[in-house]
């Protein structure tokens, strides 16, 4: 048994009776759990718990409250501010079986998904009827319980909205073994509080989201792609300005600095492209809709010196662009093999956006880092790959620019999270954010639901 803990004993031996072999203190397994993709120092759980259903899900946290356990939930690992790491130990709730697509609307669009189910393996399954699933993340293996606990985002955000749009109603694993249903399938409700806000974003703190119900979208008659390069970064992002005043209906805009297109052309291939900052844009709609989007978002590029578009109508060459920007982290990281990668999510108000990136970029130059930005700028969030030099101080350093881009995202009106979450990485922000009284508000939500802290513990609050 791991580290002899006899609490953590009774809770194996107790779920074994309906987990069998599925509860396991595997160390192999274990050290796979033991950490995200971020730079958080990795901590054993003391076991792995494979649910395939809400009611395991319950009956193991009503175990764990019970015996004063940690429960960290797990779904594919890919969170980048700690938030799998299990700093306390204790049992890592894994909600990789739970795949089941338990039903989709067509005449409503919308459907209820297990926590395990990916947005990937969604889209593949709506195709054919016509919908799809907008939010996206960096990576297609992210599940749709991930992104609910974490409000996640991306690329389609400035159109389609985040998680905390998409997502009607939730089942969720309480504290105490309490298993609840929030929301439902309307698209309005004003009866009573509203929790499934309140468990969408709580990354864990408050229960396990075991199954989600999203609202759809219609697949788009039209879709074009392009991109469209400047000679200044500043050039581009008053671009984007311009065209989100404007009211521009893009789909997405992504902007890419020089740093991060040398990357992107390097490890993805793309040709036809320079090293210069570059925004890629995607328009939905009609073929009519489609082309006048597109040329005002044209006009409005050529002012600001804008290149010219480069369009991506094919759908081979469309996806070939948009999966370069998708591993934008990982062609980021190969420009310095050997370095780790700290990855910012600032977000700002759209007309201060300029202040916050070329003031990002001037702390990067003072830092002798490389950090390389990419954004979704079109709702003014942005990130920065700070890429961590194998040196003693290296980390620390890059903590440090990591803090300056933050503290002037919150002093420009922003957030210290547009999309990843607080998890362990952002913890200390919090408060300078909210304040101390709405910050006591929080903690006084954590404790109503979860009086003994097993749930996630370690995470949003420093203490």
């Amino acid at each position: 048994m791991p580290i002899g803990n006899s609490a953590v004993e009774s809770v194996i031996v107790a779920a074994r009776d309906f987990l069998g072999d599925r509860i396991t203190t595997n160390a192999t397994l274990r050290d796979h759990h033991s950490h995200g993709q971020d730079t958080q120092t990795p901590v054993l759980p003391d076991a792995v718990a494979f649910i395939e259903t809400s009611d395991e899900a319950a009956r193991l946290l009503g175990l764990c409250h019970g015996a004063h356990v940690p429960v960290v939930p797990w779904g594919a690992g890919t969170s980048l501010e700690g938030h799998v790491t299990p700093v306390r130990g204790g049992i890592t709730l894994d909600l990789s079986h739970m795949t089941a697509i338990l039903d989709v609307s067509q005449p409503d669009m919308d459907c209820r998904v297990q926590a395990g189910v990916t947005r990937e393996q969604l889209n593949r399954h709506l195709r054919d009827m016509g919908l799809f699933f907008p939010v996206d993340p960096g990576t297609a293996a992210c599940t749709i319980g991930g992104m609910s606990a974490t409000r996640a985002s991306g690329t389609n955000a400035v159109r389609y909205g985040t998680m905390r749009e998409s997502v009607m109603g939730l089942t969720v694993a309480l504290a105490d073994g309490r298993l609840i249903r929030t929301g439902g399938r309307v698209r309005k409700s004003s009866a009573g509080y509203d929790l499934t806000r309140l468990f969408v974003g709580s990354e864990g703190t408050l229960g396990v989201i075991t199954e989600i119900q999203l609202r759809l979208q219609g697949i788009p008659e039209a879709i074009s792609s392009a991109t469209c390069q400047f000679p200044t970064l500043r050039d581009a992002v008053e671009t984007v300005i311009a065209i989100m005043q404007m009211g521009i209906p893009v789909a997405r805009m992504e902007l890419l600095d020089d740093v991060q297109m040398a990357g992107c052309i390097a490890y993805s291939k793309l040709v036809g492209l320079e090293t210069l900052p570059t925004l890629f844009f995607e328009f939905h709609g009609t073929q009519a809709g489609v082309a006048e989007q597109a040329s005002q978002a044209e006009e409005i590029a050529a002012g600001n010196d804008g290149s010219g578009f480069h369009w991506a109508i094919d759908p081979a060459e469309r996806a070939k662009l948009w999966q370069a920007r998708h591993d934008a982290y990982w062609a980021g990281l190969a420009l310095k093999p050997g370095h780790q990668g700290i990855a910012t999510d600032a977000i700002v108000p759209i007309s201060r956006l300029n202040e916050a990136i070329l003031g990002a970029k001037a702390d990067i130059a003072a830092s002798g880092l490389t950090a390389p930005i990419v954004g979704h700028v079109g709702d003014g969030n942005f990130h920065t790959v700070i890429l961590v030099p194998p040196e003693p101080d290296g980390l620390a350093r890059a903590w440090e620019l990591d803090k300056k881009i933050v503290a002037r995202a919150l002093a420009l009106g922003g957030s210290c999270s547009g999309e990843h979450g607080v998890g362990i990485g952002k913890r200390e922000f919090l408060e300078q954010e909210h304040g101390a009284e709405a910050l006591a508000v929080m903690r006084s939500v954590k404790q109503a639901l979860d009086p003994h802290g097993v749930m996630n513990p370690g995470k949003i609050f420093l203490n």
